[in-house]
């Protein structure tokens, strides 16, 4: 940890695996961020919609920037690239909709993270994202019947 007194403020940089955490004082007013490789990351979550699993995040600033790349595993599995997002430019909200996971029937829980890349080669992680995919037997079953015909 790195402590310095800048004009009556408290500033301590945590530096681990990419990352780095900010935590500056001023008066009664603390502000966390956390900065990835080419972006302030303010949230990341999933959650799931139907048949389809919806992946959110937002950014603070956006600097030298390349991509989002969108991974998912299951607990049983390694990590695998589902997505590409291009950056829109800082405090943008991002969206995606995961259509493929409804196909993988035999997985109900998945967990995503974010490859941040930047102009200059280096790539960071934001947080693990688990979502239990709540997809109803009836819709499986339809699905399973449908796939006997075809």
């Amino acid at each position: 940890m790195l402590i310095k007194r800048l004009d009556n403020k408290l500033e301590a940089k945590y530096i681990l695996d990419m990352k780095i955490r900010y935590f500056i004082a001023i008066g009664f007013i603390a502000i966390f961020a956390t900065v990835y490789a080419g972006a302030f990351l303010d949230y990341f979550h999933g959650r799931s919609e139907g048949e389809d699993i919806r992946l959110e995040w937002k950014t603070g600033e956006e600097v030298n920037l390349e991509d989002f790349i969108i991974e998912r595993k299951t607990p049983k599995s390694t990590y695998s690239e589902i997505a590409t997002i291009e950056p829109k430019g800082s405090n943008s909200h991002y969206s995606y909709l995961d259509k493929s996971a409804y196909k993988m029937m035999t997985d109900l829980v998945f967990i995503y993270r974010l490859k941040i890349l930047d102009n200059d080669g280096q790539s960071s992680f934001s947080n693990e994202v688990t979502v239990s995919h709540n997809v109803s037997g009836v819709k499986r079953t339809w699905g399973s019947i449908k796939a006997m015909f075809r």
